[in-house]
């Protein structure tokens, strides 16, 4: 835990340095309403126009970090900051969420709310990274993946909602086959997941680091078990269910990042509903076919045959802002196992940002 926190205050004090407050470098055009566009000083030679700006409320939260981290090297940006001793100041905030281009959300739902209310500047956008707007029928779900023309819809939107960790591996398993009615939509899906205990926010981090003999830091934990988790209304929605999936999430104190979600699927129960005649192959060919020229979902080869020590594991995407999606086929039992391994804090939180910030910013 004290390394966690001498690296977390390493990076607010590279980042107090690097980054501008959200008032003083930053000039109005208009003096009456805030920012329509931004202009800064360059010494003697007159106006140039300034880098979008961005604004992380709750910058020094677990994905905010991430989000930072992942900035803090690029040129195209700037990011400005509040006063470390202001952070939970209201007119404080407020200020530099209407003084920035793009303001991302790392708080809890109440407090992304309350955020989204001291907005009244019509230029500031939002990417909110909770789950107070997931479901909500004016904000853009920030998968750029969904469909087709998703990436599109980021693009031109106003206010966004980044994706869940869970939810973006198993939206982006079943979505492709409930459009394909490989899936029907009133289809009893089962998912099961596990995830690096950094999903559980800083009281989990601390007592999975420094383990106190509680239950809640054993090496496998399951919870969510009175089907009542927050991401089950996202994941029914972008899934294209009609009803609400089984979800048995899991985390583990063995490792901090990682995930890997698992769904079984009987495709003789299936075929015989759907009157498709699917099999591994096409299960795995829907899938390619879907997201074919999209870096960041890795669809792997059909896996039929396995050594005996074949084993899965959910660190293979840590660092990075992909999907991996594979399908296990065994012909004979009419089974498919549909897995997806992402990083929980990069596609599924901070990576996700910074590809949505991207595209809302019309950036590289």
């Amino acid at each position: 835990m004290l390394k966690m926190k001498m690296e977390t205050e390493k990076i607010l004090q590279n980042h107090a340095q690097k980054q501008k407050p959200c008032s003083p470098q930053l000039h109005h055009v208009n003096s009456k309403r805030y920012k329509a566009f931004f202009i800064c000083f360059s010494g003697t030679k007159g106006l140039h126009m300034a880098k979008p700006t961005i604004y992380i409320d709750g910058e020094a939260g677990t994905t905010g970090l991430e989000i930072r981290k992942r900035l803090e090297t690029r040129r195209d940006v700037d990011i400005i900051s509040i006063d470390a001793t202001k952070r939970k100041d209201a007119g404080e905030r407020k200020k530099c969420l209407n003084a920035c281009d793009l303001a991302i959300l790392c708080l809890p739902d109440d407090a992304a709310r309350e955020a989204v209310g001291l907005i009244d500047n019509p230029q500031t956008r939002v990417l909110d990274a909770s789950t107070a707007f997931r479901t909500a029928p004016d904000w853009v779900y920030g998968f750029a993946e969904l469909t087709p023309g998703q990436a599109d819809e980021i693009r031109a939107a106003k206010r966004v909602s980044n994706p869940g960790c869970y939810p973006t591996g198993a939206v982006a398993l079943l979505r492709p086959l409930v459009d394909a009615g490989i899936i029907p939509a009133d289809y009893g899906v089962t998912i099961n997941a596990i995830s690096g205990y950094s999903g559980g926010g800083k009281e989990l981090i601390a007592l999975c680091e420094n383990p106190d003999g509680s239950d809640r830091a054993a090496a496998y934990c399951l919870y969510g078990l009175d089907q009542n988790h927050k991401h089950l209304p996202e994941m029914k929605l972008y899934s294209g269910l009609a009803v609400e999936p089984v979800f048995l999430p899991s985390y583990s104190s063995a490792f901090y990042r990682g995930m890997l979600i698992n769904i079984v699927l009987r495709l003789d129960i299936l075929n015989q509903r759907t009157g498709k005649p699917a099999d591994g192959a096409f299960v795995r060919e829907t899938l390619a076919a879907r997201y074919a020229g999209m870096k960041n979902i890795i669809v792997e080869p059909l896996q039929e045959k396995l050594e005996k020590a074949y084993v899965l594991t959910p660190l293979a995407q840590n660092e990075t802002n992909n999907v991996q999606l594979r399908v296990f086929s065994n012909a004979g039992k009419q089974t498919v196992v549909l897995t997806a391994c992402l990083d929980n804090l990069g596609k599924g939180a901070s990576g996700a940002a910074v590809q949505n910030a991207e595209l809302m910013l019309g950036l590289a």
